[in-house]
Formats: C-alpha cells, structure tokens, sequence
C-alpha cells in the first residue's frame, strides 16, 4: 500500500512532534485506502502541528530563563557574603593586633596580674572570641551558599544545554513543517481556482466537527493573527472606485472565525470576490468574508461568535494571500461602513 500526498502532509509533522517531545498530542494521521484528506484539513493540522512545536520550544525557554535567574540571584547573595566575611575577618584581625600589641608573648594569667586595666583586656579577650564565633558562622553560611550557587549553576547549565537541543529540533521540524504547509497550501488554492472558475462551490469542508466557538466575548476579530493591509475607504488600481473594507494579511489556510453570533446569509463561489460568506447578524448588519480558499459553513446555517467558518485564500481579484473584510448596512456591495471603526465600537480593537 503507497502513500497518497496528502497523507505524507500529515505522517511527516506527526513524527516530527514526537521527536521534539512536545508532549502535546499530534494529530492522528495514517494512510489508508479511504477517502483522500481534504487539502483545507491538510493545512489546518500543519498549522496546528507548527503552533504546537512552537509551544514546546517556548516552554523550554521559559525554564531555563527561570533557572539562570535563580542562579543569577545566589551569585549576588554569595558576592554580599563574601563581602561581609571580608569585613568580619578585618575586625578580627585589628582585636587580635591589639591584644599582641599589649600582651606580648605572656600567658593570659600573667596579662591579667600585669595589666593596668584587667576589665579592658577581658574585654578584648570577649570581643575576639565573638568576632571569631561569628567568623566561623559567616564561614558555614558562605560554604552552604556556594552549594547551593553551584548546585543552581548546574541546572542552569543543563537547562540550557537542553535549549540548545531543541534549538536544533526546533529548526529542522520548522523546516519540514514549512515545506510540506507550502505544499498543501498551494493544492488547497488550486482546488479553491478550479471552484471559482466552474462558479460552484466545493461544499463546506468542516476544520473542527462538534466544536462551536467558545465562550469569550461577543464580537472578536475575524483572524487571530494578522498584519492589517488596505483599509476602508482607500485607493487602489484594481478596485475600480475606493477599497469597500479591511483586509488582513495572513496565510492561505489561515483560520477565519465569525465575528459575531449571526446567520449565514449567503456562500458563493466566483466574481471579483472569489469564494466568500456574507453573515446576517442581529441588529441589521452584515459581514463579508471575501477572497477564501475554502468554506466550513453552509448557507443558512447559524454561526457563534469566533466560530470557524473558512480559510484564507487569494482567490478573486486579489494579489496575494488575505481576508477581504466588509461590514455592510445591506447584504450588498456599496453599503459598507468602516469595518475598524464598527469593531471598535464593539471593544475590540485591531
């Protein structure tokens, strides 16, 4: 039995995740004789496959930043002892100079019979042997600090020695991860092309069956990740008046997400557009998302806020990868109001 492409996009990151030792659970992708693995799952596991490997490192980070702080902060406690010993064993010497000084080489029975003060010379007597009890303390504490220093070094040692292994892990399943993303990405918007081209759509392929969005806030952004492009309102040689909404540059399969509860008014598959989804939300608005490389959500169908209803593309009129972003006043095209300024006013900012 061979394997088809699509099952080596998916075979390749699972064993990649395990050599990193994420400990997160890949997905379980095998070959089989059954139906081929859509190209738009393809590139939703890949994404999560990248995002988990990404976890892992940063986990991996994050301790070993701990451990070579904790060791950064028994140094300085070590260098104020040493400092402190320092200054102990100084005040002992000047105590026991001035007990050579006025006692001589004589016994301390005969410093006592000979001394014109005897009070003063017990004094000193008590103020070395302190000097020295405190010494010998200072001695211990300072020893049990550098353990301690040394014991913290180690780990910090070990932990970034580990670091630098997944540093090494990291790049390669990086590597793979890209290219097999690449592959699957471009066979995700050929099919997208084909849909468009033929005017019908491909049907709603659904990324996360049984799952709806999770509780959280009423309105979000429609990607997670993102760097904001054209924006309403703004000129351009290919819209033949003014831009009619936000874009968002992100990748082909990029998860697209509802950005509020609604219904979904329409999902259509060609004109300058390309593939996209108009939903009906309560309180007489509609929002448009354009230029997608699939859809996960069928006509009418009611949608939550942040629910998964397509993936990114290029389709259309479009010159790279991106969500065309419309809030309208009508379903229709020239209705359009800042989608920015609209989101804003519903706390949530782009």
């Amino acid at each position: 039995m061979s394997l088809r492409h699509r099952d080596r996009l998916l075979l390749v990151p699972v064993a990649l995740c395990a050599l990193i030792g994420t400990g997160a659970t890949a997905p379980a992708a095998t070959a089989s004789d059954g139906p081929d693995v859509s190209a738009g799952t393809a590139v939703a596991r890949l994404l999560e496959d990248a995002a988990k490997v990404t976890a892992g490192y940063e986990r991996g980070r994050r301790a070993a930043e701990v451990q070579r702080a904790a060791a950064g902060q028994l140094q300085g406690q070590l260098a104020r002892q040493r400092v402190e010993l320092s200054t102990i064993h100084d005040a002992v010497g000047g105590v026991a100079r001035a007990q050579y000084r006025t006692g001589g080489p004589l016994a301390f029975t005969a410093q006592l019979l000979l001394a014109k003060d005897p009070d003063e010379l017990l004094r000193g007597r008590r103020l070395v042997r302190q000097a020295e009890t405190a010494v010998n303390k200072l001695v211990d504490r300072v020893r049990q600090a550098e353990q301690r220093l040394s014991a913290a070094e180690s780990r910090a040692r070990a932990a970034w020695q580990d670091l630098d292994v997944r540093k090494a892990k990291l790049a390669t399943i990086k590597q793979a991860i890209e290219t097999q993303l690449e592959a699957a990405q471009w066979q995700l918007q050929g099919e997208a092309d084909r849909s468009v081209a033929a005017g019908t759509c491909a049907g709603a392929v659904r990324l996360d069956p049984g799952t709806g969005a999770r509780p959280g806030p009423e309105w979000v952004t429609p990607v997670e990740q993102y760097r904001l492009s054209a924006g309403f309102d703004s000129a351009g040689e290919r819209w033949s008046h003014r831009h009619t909404g936000q874009d968002f540059a992100v990748g082909i399969g990029a998860p697209v997400r509802a950005v509020g509860a609604g219904r979904v008014l329409s999902v259509s598959c060609g004109g300058a557009f390309g593939i996209e989804i108009v939903v009906q939300h309560p309180g007489g608005y509609y929002t448009q998302y354009a230029h997608l490389a699939s859809v996960a959500v069928d006509q009418g169908e009611q949608v939550r806020t942040g629910q998964s209803i397509g993936q990114a593309g290029t389709t259309g009129n479009s010159t790279g990868p991106h969500l065309h972003f419309e809030v309208r006043l009508t379903p229709y095209l020239g209705s359009g109001v800042d989608p920015a300024g609209w989101l804003r006013e519903r706390g949530v900012a782009l």
